[in-house]
């Protein structure tokens, strides 16, 4: 179990219930009562420290090595998942994964970035950051979930599409602006979910849907703290102000309006129990599913345009 650092009071009390097993093992001693006394008081710090986190433990929160990553999700949710490959134009970007699949013996399309759970699958990944490739599958999968009238899922996690030369020299940006542009007139359902990392084009490339909902302790922004911090203020020792001044929280976009719903997670985070995250991702699913599959496809995507037209705040001056 690993603790981030302002969970060092949980991680201590976690040590003392580990001595007294360690005592209690080695000198046969009861300490049961000693044990129940401290499991009620790590159940006491964990709400109190999880009611009043702030944007930046939040940040920290959606990064956490042992919070449950897409294929975690697709393993737990679906059956029957048939991984697809490749843009058929370049090569297969393993930063982001999709298929075909059952959701509750309904047939749809599952699509999402995976950053990878040790440090040779992160390289492999290359930690959840896609190259054009990499949107171009989606935006094939996307069409091919389209022909057959098949809802889509896309799960977001990733620090940003990938930034290098090589990426741009590929076309990152028209593939990013093409997965918009299409994304917006399909005429299934689509149903974009954050569950961990939301920056920037690389989060916005699987990210029009009929439905946009981010779990409750993760970011969407456009850019993350660290780089935000770096350009307003040369240095990244104010990443936490940044993640105050982004206002990148869930609670925040939902009440800008840019997202329709935050799915509650477990106290502790997502990782604190994974199972129980993916039975709770699973009914919401299943649940708007049902509902979108009740409109007609041409007024879901005159709504999906009206909402995305409406979002942003200007003034017009004289």
């Amino acid at each position: 179990m690993q603790f981030l650092d302002f969970e060092k009071p949980l991680e201590d009390l976690y040590a003392q219930i580990n001595k007294l097993k360690d005592m209690s093992s080695k000198n046969q001693v009861d300490v049961s009562n000693s044990i129940r006394e401290l499991e009620s008081a790590i159940e006491t710090t964990r709400t109190n420290i999880y009611s009043n986190l702030t944007p930046w433990q939040k940040v920290q929160l959606s990064r956490h090595p042992e919070r449950p990553y897409t294929l975690y999700y697709i393993e737990k949710m679906f059956t029957g998942f048939n991984e697809l490959y490749g843009d058929r134009q370049v090569k297969d970007d393993k930063a982001m994964i999709g298929g075909m699949a059952m959701l509750n013996g309904m047939p749809v399309m599952i699509i999402g970035q995976q950053k990878g759970i040790n440090t040779k699958m992160r390289q492999m990944r290359n930690f959840g950051m896609a190259n054009p490739e990499g949107y171009r599958k989606a935006l094939r999968l996307m069409k091919i979930a389209e022909k057959f009238n098949h809802p889509i899922i896309t799960l977001i996690d990733t620090p940003g599409a990938y930034p290098g030369i090589e990426a741009e020299e590929r076309g990152q940006g028209e593939a990013i602006a093409r997965n918009l542009f299409e994304m917006v007139n399909l005429r299934v359902p689509v149903i974009c979910v954050v569950i961990g990392e939301g920056a920037s084009g690389g989060a916005l490339g699987i990210g029009i849907g009929d439905r946009v909902c981010m779990l409750e302790n993760t970011w969407y922004t456009v850019i993350s703290p660290e780089s935000c911090s770096s350009i307003l203020w040369r240095s990244w020792s104010f990443k936490e102000k940044a993640a105050e001044q982004l206002k990148l929280t869930s609670e925040n976009m939902s009440s800008f309006g840019l997202v329709d719903e935050v799915i509650p997670e477990p106290v502790g985070g997502a990782h604190s129990n994974p199972e129980g995250m993916a039975t709770t991702l699973k009914a919401f699913l299943i649940k708007t599913i049902g509902e979108l599959n009740k409109i007609d496809p041409d007024t879901r995507i005159e709504q999906r345009i009206e909402k995305f037209s409406k979002m942003g705040f200007y003034e017009e001056a004289e």
